[in-house]
């Protein structure tokens, strides 16, 4: 019974969205423009891009599971105020974004945002920054095409894995209609791959993103935050040490 349960309601544990209403006024510190990409027929995805004044590059940012970008948008501004312009969306039926939620439809709109950075930036200047759910997607698009490195923060394994930690007591392999297999998606990645995990991780445990480190893969480097949990590596100096040496 509650096998079944798990079933029909992963989407409700996986995905946590907040929404907005159309006409919502977003308000942040640094300047911005408020984007609409209608990927497919039936969908269309809000993002925000944020623009630096002197520019280094930029930060394709793949958010949490909790949330919209009224709330992402202001965490995004960390990396403005290191000098990077930064591209984040809202997945669908999150925010404003609307249209039928799925893994592949996740891909897809994640690509669409990659296209458009293409036209206004060289690949050499993209970093793929992913954060917890956000980590399986831009560990996607990292395997699919070329971009100066990948970052990610708080990753799974997959999302099998986690699963499993989570409901040992059932073999939830047959119930998932989520995979991310991060670690399948690394193994195809060309450029540096950075790991930022926080050894107290409640939601995504730690094991998990220290299990990718283990993989074959010359240019992956693992940073452990001794203490950290999910939400806070950057209350922690070992997490701006990184990102300070990744994005100078």
């Amino acid at each position: 019974m509650i096998g079944s349960a798990l079933y029909f309601f992963q989407e409700k544990i996986l995905f946590l969205p907040t929404t907005l209403e159309q006409d919502y006024q977003y308000n942040f510190k640094h300047n911005f423009k408020e984007l609409y990409f209608d990927t497919e027929k039936d969908a269309t995805i809000n993002a925000l891009h944020f623009k630096s004044q002197n520019s280094k590059g930029v930060i394709l940012y793949f958010h949490g599971n909790a949330g919209d970008l009224s709330r992402w948008g202001i965490i995004a501004e960390y990396f403005v105020e290191k000098n990077y312009d930064v591209l984040i969306m809202d997945y669908r039926t999150y925010g404003k974004s609307t249209g039928k939620l799925s893994e592949d439809a996740l891909y897809k709109d994640a690509q669409y945002c990659y296209n458009y950075l293409l036209k206004h930036y060289s690949k050499d200047q993209i970093t793929l920054y992913g954060r917890s759910l956000g980590t399986g997607i831009a560990s996607y698009l990292a395997s699919k095409n070329q971009a100066k490195q990948l970052i990610l923060e708080t990753p799974y394994y997959s999302i099998l894995d986690v699963a499993e930690h989570r409901f040992p007591m059932f073999s939830v392999k047959r119930l998932l209609k989520y995979h991310f297999p991060t670690f399948k998606y690394l193994t195809k990645t060309q450029c540096p791959i950075t790991i930022i995990h926080g050894t107290d991780d409640g939601i995504v445990p730690y094991t998990s993103g220290e299990k990718l480190s283990k993989l074959d893969i010359n240019n992956l480097s693992f940073i452990t935050v001794n203490g950290g949990d999910h939400n806070n590596l950057i209350e922690f100096q070992d997490y701006h040490k990184t990102i300070n040496s990744k994005l100078p």
